[in-house]
């Protein structure tokens, strides 16, 4: 079960190298992703946060948990970059700084990808890197890559829910349980540039109010945490 954005923690700092446990099929860029219809307004950027270990899927660090094969052959990254450029059309991906595969994936999808050098600091630092990368934006939804379940259609709702209020939260719930993306409107600029550590974004969650909305999507609940996940 996925924890909110602001407790999904990310991993401690990969070895430098090459990534182990790279699905082959996917050496060479993929191509884009369609645009969906009714896309979400345009003045959101979708942050994609790409740049935890993944220990836990596997300690021996063999297999990296974002380059996994879903049961349609897809990465488990390629799969939840798809979701959200389906949704916004700008994706900024987050991902470490000798992860040359993954930043070869995300951008042949059509991604902007950014190298977070301290990303071993925790998920605050990559979401940090990401906003100040769009800091332009009218707002920003903050989406986990070992969450490919999540529809592309609760990605627009929560992106369209802020785009015309600055100073709002929106997350999503399913059966009375909140789950990820999360999207912040651009008031809460400054507070998401100041994160630090493996936190998230818990605190602004804790100090403003958070537009809950209900959707039948049970995969802002599923993450990709053990191989027991991939189904």
């Amino acid at each position: 079960m996925a924890a909110p954005i602001a407790a999904h923690a990310s991993a401690a700092a990969a070895d430098a190298g090459a990534v182990k446990g790279v699905v082959t099929p996917y050496a060479e860029p993929l191509p884009a992703a369609p645009p969906a219809a009714g896309i979400a307004d345009s003045a959101v950027a979708g942050i994609l946060l790409a740049a935890g270990r993944g220990s836990r899927f596997d300690p021996t660090g063999e297999r990296y948990k974002l380059l996994q094969a879903l049961p349609n052959g897809d990465p488990v990254v390629v799969a939840s970059a798809r979701a959200l450029l389906a949704a916004v059309p700008r994706v900024i991906a987050v991902v470490r700084t000798e992860d040359a595969v993954t930043a070869n994936l995300l951008r042949g999808l059509g991604c902007e990808v950014v190298a977070c050098a301290n990303a071993g600091d925790g998920m605050a630092a990559s979401l940090v890197c990401g906003v100040q990368h769009a800091r332009d934006a009218n707002g920003w939804l903050i989406a986990l890559a070992d969450m490919p379940y999540v529809r592309p259609a609760t990605m627009a709702v929560l992106a369209s829910a802020i785009g015309a209020n600055s100073a709002a939260i929106a997350a999503p719930v399913h059966r009375g349980q909140r789950g990820n993306p999360v999207a912040f409107g651009c008031a809460h600029l400054q507070d998401l540039l100041a994160l630090a550590g493996d936190q998230g974004a818990r605190g602004i969650l804790k100090n403003n109010p958070v537009n809950e909305l209900t959707v039948d999507d049970p995969g802002i609940l599923q993450d990709i945490d053990t191989p027991s996940d991939i189904q």
